[in-house]
């Protein structure tokens, strides 16, 4: 169905949905996921038993002649399917024509031809996961783009009374993509986020302080709200809660409201 849009055929969790009901029903142990891909909430009887430690988490630019975001012509036709991604092109470059784009890596980078584009936004992690990174035109800085909610983090999910399978993951978890990572969720949990809004967050821990930095965009792209916060990285849940607070009363609960009721 790549010729819908994200939001409209269930948002994220319709990336999960199938996999978690065969985790509910026993007929797996476990599941892998980008955990950029999992919602806020997780169905009752799962969580999220370990995160190996996260690949990199920037996103990719892939454009004709290697080049750039600051070399893009004037009107260049940048594909994404993220409205994050296309909300913070467009406050650096508002000439630039954002082209809706779904699929997988390899799909995506090839209607750089076939839809006749200029590039394409891609996450980092898949790339490299892919050895693909000699196609790399500009890795983007978190401090140009910010990352979405847990990306470059792999999540293994599963059900919350299964001693085994919990010890048996227990030795994948990498403690500071868990804090960080978490500290990204509970910001998108607390804005209830899904993709209907370009949300953004990403948390680094750095000298035993944990900086998390969040974003909210309205979908036209009119507005963006950015802030950020630090404190010690056992509180990450709470610092989480704490910026998406801070972002709502900048604006963000108004975005959101304005979005509820839309959807009545």
């Amino acid at each position: 169905m790549q010729d819908v849009s994200l939001a409209r055929i269930g948002g994220k969790g319709v990336f999960v949905r199938e996999i978690e009901d065969a985790l509910l029903k026993g007929a797996i142990d476990m599941a892998v996921h980008s955990m950029k891909d999992m919602p806020a909430e997780l169905p009752e009887g799962l969580e999220i038993g370990a995160t190996p430690e996260r690949e990199d988490p920037r996103d990719v630019l892939i454009a004709k002649d290697r080049r750039k975001l600051e070399e893009l012509p004037k009107g260049a036709r940048l594909g994404t399917g993220s409205l994050r991604r296309g909300l913070q092109v467009k406050s650096l470059l508002p000439d630039i024509e954002i082209v809706p784009l779904r699929g997988n890596l390899d799909t995506r980078i090839r209607k750089i031809e076939t839809e006749n584009l200029d590039g394409v936004i891609l996450a980092a992690a898949g790339l490299r996961r892919m050895g693909w990174v000699g196609r790399a035109s500009q890795f983007i800085p978190v401090e140009v783009m910010l990352p979405a909610v847990g990306q470059g983090v792999l999540g293994i999910e599963i059900r919350m009374d299964d001693g085994a399978v919990k010890k048996a993951v227990a030795s994948l978890q990498h403690f500071t993509t868990w804090l960080e990572s978490g500290a990204e969720r509970a910001f998108l949990k607390r804005l209830g986020g899904g993709c209907q809004l370009p949300i953004a967050c990403y948390g680094k821990i750095e000298n035993k302080i944990l900086k998390l930095r969040g974003l909210i965009g309205s979908p036209d792209g009119r507005f963006i709200i950015r802030d950020e916060i630090t404190g010690p990285p056992d509180e990450f849940a709470s610092l989480g809660a704490m910026l998406a607070d801070k972002i709502l009363v900048q604006g963000g609960q108004a975005i959101l409201n304005e979005i509820q009721k839309e959807s009545i």
